[in-house]
């Protein structure tokens, strides 16, 4: 099928080598080095930093989550919130920084063909170890850790978030104590996946052995985790705080504390004493306490509209907004099914079709009247895109385009038969009116947005209904939740998705048939609305094993391609992720590929 495989060894072995360093271009780059700081300008005052006190000799540092983690356990769960206060406790083998390059964790090097750590033929990577790293409890890490991590995020009946990721491995085999080779079904140009940044993070086989399996949301350590990294969690955990009445939800906000983790391999660090993450509230709020007040250190999403983040920042001077460019693209879902009507028992079902979403010329409609230029204004660092795949920029397709336009919006909906028969100012057909339930998570930003979309297609006689729901709730991992997106009980829904890490084939792989969320598993999957083709399947699995960069990279865009086409879904904004960081804070330097405190161990504070 693959021109790669009909070629002789001596070219097999030339064009992998070019392949994967073209793929990636970080196979070079060192893990621990630090980069040498940027001069600064002469107008500007600089910072006395203290000389390093050890590890534990800075305080409390405070982190606001207005987004509450629910689960420390990164691979039972597909929110930032959880996998942020995971990664101060867990690691990878290694991850990407904001250059795309590979930096080394639990890794001792970087494979590469030199090292012998990549196979020539492509199918297998082998990663070396460091030695004498241990888990928080005192217990030796080693390659049969790597493996278990392997076995509990494969295992069905763990119903884990990461399982995607780990497709293209056919096994992952121990070598040796601190040597662990990854096989692969095919060769694979995407090998550096497995075990890298987020939904790489290893889990110990002792503490998770007897949960691997359906009672794997039992385990006490998804609460208080037992880690490698710079900090552990104190008991008990997750620790619930306060009740807070958000409109008509209630929202239970929590608490988790953090220590230095005693076993932590590099002596002098992490700096902090403690750390207190706070979740919960609303984002207003956790704007104002790093920005204005200075209460706390660093507040994580600060989905609020650009305008009155410049505000908080110019009249309080503690703190400062920091965008994080990236893969994030802010997009609105159709649901390709029927939210109202139960099919066996289940709502949303793959055999019954949405009563107007099902006809392209709705969903065209639906497309022109959105007005993305507008909204995308909202955004600090954002820009109205076309695009479900927007980085690496090199992946942006070319081919699409947006337009905001009511008039045609309104004729494809004449085209399509929804008229206002009745004279009630909603377009009807065969009896059934258009009416949609559009639902999001809490916070103003996104408020914002659905009233503009609402005033928008309430001109063309679409009646839309507005909800939204907590954070917490509608970003559950729960599978008896009923309010989550992936249950998705709505017409529309919006929410900001991307890419892990620099390559795109995992985050491509959401839209597959495979990965539509339903009962018989348990709504674990990322195609929450229920969209299925065979061919972009076909795209897909052809790009699994491309082994030529630019032909994949082709496949990405015509996968996008298809997706925008066929309006599966809308984008909406390729938006930054905003944080805000107390002044007094050193340190925090943020990647797209990564959870935000994938480098705290190297976080201080300094004096003004």
């Amino acid at each position: 099928m693959f021109g790669f495989r009909k070629a002789p060894r001596y070219l097999q072995k030339a064009v992998l080598l070019v392949t994967l360093l073209m793929v990636m271009p970080a196979l070079i780059a060192c893990a621990d080095q630090a980069t040498p700081p940027e001069a600064l300008p002469p107008e500007v005052e600089t910072i006395q930093t203290p000389e390093p006190g050890g590890r534990g000799a800075g305080g409390t540092l405070r982190l606001l989550y207005w987004q509450a983690p629910t689960i420390l356990n990164p691979h039972l769960s597909a929110a930032g919130q959880d996998w942020a206060a995971s990664r101060a406790t867990y690691e990878p083998l290694a991850t990407y920084d904001k250059e795309g390059n590979l930096v080394l964790f639990l890794a001792a090097e970087i494979p590469t063909l030199e090292n012998g750590g990549l196979a020539t033929d492509g199918k297998s990577v082998t990663w070396r170890l460091k030695q004498g790293v241990r888990w928080s409890d005192g217990e030796l890490f080693t390659a049969h850790d790597v493996r278990f991590t392997y076995e509990f995020i494969t295992n069905p009946e763990v119903g884990s978030t990461s399982a995607p990721m780990y497709d293209a491995v056919r096994d992952v085999q121990v070598i040796d104590d601190y040597t662990v080779r990854i096989h692969f079904k095919d060769v694979n140009p995407a090998w550096s996946l497995p075990f890298v940044g987020i939904q790489g993070m290893i889990i110990p086989r002792h503490i998770f052995r007897d949960y691997n399996g359906a009672n794997a949301q039992e385990a006490p350590a998804n609460i208080v985790p037992v880690g490698t990294g710079p900090y552990r969690v104190i008991e008990p955990g997750i620790k619930p705080q306060e009740v807070l009445f958000l409109g008509t939800q209630l929202v239970e906000t929590n608490k988790i504390a953090y220590e230095p983790n005693p076993y932590f391999r590099e002596d002098d660090k992490p700096f902090f004493s403690r750390v207190e993450l706070r979740g919960g509230g609303i984002v207003e709020e956790a704007a104002r306490l790093v920005l204005q007040t200075g209460d706390v250190d660093f507040a994580y999403n600060l989905q609020l509209e650009v305008k009155r983040l410049a505000q908080m920042e110019r009249e309080g001077g503690n703190g400062k907004v920091v965008p994080n460019p990236g893969p994030y693209v802010e997009r609105l879902v159709l649901n390709f099914t029927d939210p109202n009507r139960e099919t066996n028992g289940e709502r949303s079902s793959r055999e019954s079709d949405h009563p107007f979403f099902s006809d392209k010329r709705v969903r065209q409609a639906f497309a022109y009247a959105i007005d993305r230029e507008a909204i995308a204004e909202l955004y600090a660092g954002g820009r109205a895109t076309s695009n479900i795949l927007v980085s690496p920029a090199n992946y942006q397709s070319p081919n699409t385009s947006h337009e905001f336009d009511l008039a045609k919006a309104a004729a494809l909906l004449d085209e399509a038969g929804w008229r206002d028969t009745d004279d009630n100012g909603i377009r009807d057909k065969d009896g059934y009116e258009m009416k949609v339930v559009f639902q999001t998570s809490e916070n103003a930003l996104r408020q914002t947005t659905q009233r503009i979309i609402q005033g928008a297609l309430r001109s063309i006689q679409v009646d839309v209904e507005i909800e939204f729901t907590p954070s917490s709730i509608f970003f559950s991992s729960d599978p008896s939740n009923p309010n989550t997106y992936r249950h998705f009980y709505a017409d529309i829904q919006e929410f900001n998705e991307g890419n892990q890490n620099p390559d795109p084939g995992a985050y491509m792989q959401y839209y597959t048939c495979g990965q539509i969320p339903q009962r018989s598993n348990e709504w674990k999957g990322e195609n929450t609305g229920r969209w299925c083709n065979r061919t972009y399947d076909a795209l897909h699995l052809q790009s699994t094993t491309e082994v030529n960069p630019e032909e994949r990279l082709q496949l990405f865009i015509q996968m996008n391609d298809l997706l925008i086409e066929d309006v599966a879904l809308i984008p909406l904004v390729h938006r930054a992720r905003v944080i805000g960081v107390s002044a007094t804070l050193e340190g925090v330097d943020l990647t797209p590929w990564d959870a935000d405190l994938w480098n705290i161990k190297d976080w201080r504070r300094i004096s003004q």
